[in-house]
């Protein structure tokens, strides 16, 4: 009888493991009739029947809660130090044949994590937390040990929004110093998709290109509402969402996006659209700070996308959060998992060192750099430069879709390389000792070599491909008529044996005599004035709201300060590479007739100004000078 009965138990066990719902193993009716017929029920049973019989109500008690459970489908997820991760098969979770009493408690604590799984059905997709150890790495590695009120209400307050003002409609606003780094990277990834992929985001009618369009667009005469107020908010959102999504994807060496957000908010604020959304949000966020890692632990919650669509999706249903004052960091929390915290430091210099700089609170060249180009290094030259001994630096290793120009390299501070200097579209990210801008032109010819230019580029590539100094600009005489040969460029004897009498050429004297060559010889010398001088229009676009006066003017009392980002058109001229006498003392010549915003050669200097901004422009065209109407252009 005790082994039918622990046979009947095993069975049980074996059925309540079972997908589907059999109905549970009772005793039999006539064991029942037996058993009371020849002890008078319970009270004639021995103490073994009665553990038997215990036993068996506890079994089918477990077995019929665990039947319930998976009729309602209810999921139990990874374990975590509250939850019980039910597995098939395994019994040391449930030893149901020994009777113990926590398998009581085990039921109990399966229904508890029930009520929980239902409570939080709508909070599912959310993501995970960080433990501890990493929110602290995290935040230590952002604003290090210590770090003052004032620079956490700047990178706590900050969203990433549009500007509402007409002029400046494309441009995302910043209200705080501080996060004007990230904004600014991010503008630029916005401006590449609303100017040159306008066909995605359909801005243009599907039969036109969008360089047509562009040059459209160039054609207005002023910066501002001509050029952008047409655009709607779904189609500026949708460049903001691809922007983002690309930045984040690069940050990931394209394999991955870290997407950060608050477990504060409830996914029917993230999923709702509209300002009610961002009314609730901001209501949601009262009270919200980050004071250590222990509070950003709290509240952060990350996805991780390896297809960029589901990322798009994710970014998209998010926008309100970001719109929200912990949008620029929440992106740069995004940014940094993306790319790995450990990958992060080891890009650096000296990983001991906030990204976030004191006193100001400024974004660091390495958060800008890890934006523009996926690795958080310092330095902005190409490659890596060798320090001996085994030490090395790292700069910009590949060529970027969007630049970076900085006034610190007009001050001799530092040389930023062609990765940077030269990216894929013609949109820069500015840097000043304070403030981060963006400069953007409409056309991408603005980085097309002229003749004058395309025949330097030949002629110093085939002097360096014979340069066996190690870069320190001689050739040897062989080498130099190799050099003529391959560039047409014939020079008269007599310079010819002035330039070959040391034994060695510099290129320094070389690129003198070819300044004096006349272009029918192979020389850079164009009496016409047509050969190396073109004109075209930048933009500048600073995102700090700022007052200005209402409609630009001031009129008898009608018009009043308001706080808005300033949009500002360049119209820039770069000479050719002559000397400054030559320059100087060129003809007149004709004026572009067209008188058109595109690319074009001219050969009469135009009146130029000065500010600040200039500088940085000459770092990327030599001595171009610039005109704009209206106040100069800011970079602080």
């Amino acid at each position: 009888m005790a082994d039918q009965e622990d046979e009947e138990l095993k069975m049980a066990l074996r059925m309540s493991m079972q997908k589907e719902s059999p109905e549970p193993k009772r005793s039999k009716p006539g064991e029942e009739e037996i058993s009371g017929g020849a002890g008078g029920g319970e009270e004639g049973e021995s103490p073994e029947a009665k553990n038997r019989r215990h036993q068996r109500e506890l079994m089918a008690a477990a077995a019929e809660k665990r039947m319930m459970a998976m009729a309602k489908n209810v999921v139990v997820e990874k374990s975590k130090d509250k939850s019980v991760n039910l597995v098939k098969g395994e019994d040391k979770n449930v030893n149901l044949v020994k009777g113990e009493e926590k398998n009581v408690n085990l039921v109990k604590s399966v229904e508890k994590n029930v009520k929980l799984v239902k409570g939080e059905e709508k909070n599912v997709n959310l993501g995970e937390e960080l433990s501890n150890a990493e929110a602290n790495e995290l935040f230590s590695m952002i604003f290090g040990c210590e770090v003052t009120k004032d620079i956490l209400g700047q990178w706590t307050n900050q969203g990433i929004r549009f500007s509402p003002d007409p002029d400046t409609s494309m441009g995302l606003v910043q209200h705080e110093g501080g996060p004007c780094g990230v904004l600014a990277a991010i503008q630029a990834f916005v401006l590449k998709y609303l100017l040159f992929f306008s066909n995605d985001l359909n801005m243009v009618s599907p039969s036109s290109s969008g360089n047509v369009g562009l040059r459209r667009l160039a054609d207005k005469e002023s910066a501002g509402a001509n050029i952008f107020s047409s655009l709607s908010e779904e189609k500026k959102s949708r460049a903001l969402v691809r922007g983002m999504c690309e930045i984040l994807f690069m940050c990931g060496s394209n394999r991955r996006v870290v997407i950060a957000s608050l477990s504060t908010l409830d996914t029917n604020l993230v999923g709702s659209e509209g300002r009610s959304s961002d009314e609730a949000i901001s209501k949601a966020l009262e009270g919200l700070s980050f004071e250590s890692g222990a509070n950003l632990q709290k509240v952060l919650i990350i996805n991780t996308y390896t297809s960029s669509e589901d990322a798009l999706q994710r970014l998209e249903a998010l926008l309100p959060v970001f719109r929200s004052r912990m949008g620029a960091m929440l992106f740069l929390i995004s940014a940094l998992l993306s790319h790995g915290m450990d990958s992060v430091q080891a890009d650096r210099d000296d990983p001991s060192q906030p990204l976030v700089t004191a006193p100001f609170g400024h974004a660091s060249q390495e958060i800008v750099n890890l934006l523009l180009s996926g690795e958080a290094v310092a330095n902005v030259f190409d490659g890596r430069m060798d320090l001996g001994g085994g030490m090395f630096v790292k700069g910009i290793s590949t060529r970027v879709e969007v630049g970076f120009l900085t006034l610190l390299e007009s001050l001799n501070f530092c040389k930023v390389g062609l990765h940077l200097k030269c990216p894929t579209w013609p949109i820069w990210v500015v840097g000043s000792e304070s403030h981060y801008t963006v400069l953007f032109a409409l056309d991408t010819k603005v980085q097309e070599e002229n003749e004058l230019e395309g025949k330097e580029t030949k002629i110093r590539r085939a002097f360096d491909a014979q340069d066996q100094s190690g870069g320190g600009g001689f050739i040897s005489v062989e080498g130099f008529h190799q050099v003529l040969r391959e560039t047409n460029v014939n020079l008269p004897a007599d310079k010819l044996q002035n330039l070959c009498s040391s034994g060695y050429i510099v290129w320094s004297e070389f690129w003198q005599v070819l300044l004096d060559l006349d272009k029918s010889l192979g020389g850079m010398k164009d009496p016409s004035g047509l050969m190396g001088k073109k004109v075209f229009d930048l933009y500048h676009f600073n995102g700090i709201a700022k007052s200005v006066m209402n409609g630009n003017q001031v009129s008898s009392g009608s018009d009043f300060p308001v706080q808005r980002p300033r949009l500002t058109k360049l119209r820039v001229s770069v000479p050719p590479r002559w000397t400054p006498e030559e320059f100087m003392s060129s003809g007149p010549g004709t004026s572009d007739p067209a008188g058109k915003d595109s690319v074009g050669e001219v050969s009469k200097p135009e009146p130029s100004q000065h500010a600040p901004l200039v500088d940085c422009i000459r770092t990327r065209w030599s001595r171009a000078t610039c005109t704009w109407e209206g106040d100069p252009p800011s970079i602080v």
